[in-house]
């Protein structure tokens, strides 16, 4: 049975949060890729988010990427890319992902960007029919290659076939002058 959302904390991530990202060890493998983000984030290259309720358990996690190497992903201007959204399975289905992904669009926003985009793996229906629901277009398909160092240093190559999406928010900035 699901637990209501109630008195929903959104917030950006500190230093003190990362262990907490690990959601009780399933996501321990990407303990040093959450370090990697959270030290952009400190040089303005990304935002990490996260949900939360008043007792600070935590709900979700979104990751966005201002700037990387990449800038048909994120140029550090005009582009964003979306990534590591996740909500706990207790609290899917309750707006906790919609809330989420409304903070970290209106973020976006207020830094001047214009579009913002993601990957969203192709056996996941669920979560595309989430990003179409809230504006976001299949813009074609992705390789979906990408790799990352696990807690014990070693390098796994990922192959995940995604489907490319991209919303814009300029006409979210026309409205907010």
């Amino acid at each position: 049975m699901s637990i209501p959302p109630v008195n929903l904390v959104i917030r950006k991530i500190n230093i003190t949060d990362l262990p907490y990202l690990e959601w009780e060890g399933e996501f321990a493998h990407f303990r040093r890729l959450y370090h990697e983000v959270y030290t952009q984030s400190l040089t303005r290259k990304a935002v990490m988010w996260l949900a939360e309720d008043p007792s600070h358990h935590l709900m979700g996690q979104l990751f966005i990427q201002l700037k990387t190497r990449r800038v048909d992903l994120a140029d550090g201007r005009y582009r964003a890319y979306l990534f590591g959204f996740r909500v706990k399975p207790e609290y899917q289905n309750q707006g906790v992902g919609r809330q989420m992904l409304l903070k970290a669009e209106q973020d976006l926003i207020h830094r001047r960007f214009r579009r913002v985009c993601l990957n969203v793996i192709q056996t996941n229906p669920r979560a595309r029919q989430f990003y179409q629901r809230y504006g976001y277009q299949v813009l074609g398909s992705d390789a979906g290659i990408w790799n990352y160092q696990d807690n014990d240093g070693l390098w796994h190559n990922m192959e995940e076939p995604a489907w490319r999406m991209e919303k814009e928010l300029v006409q979210s900035i026309s409205l907010m002058k």
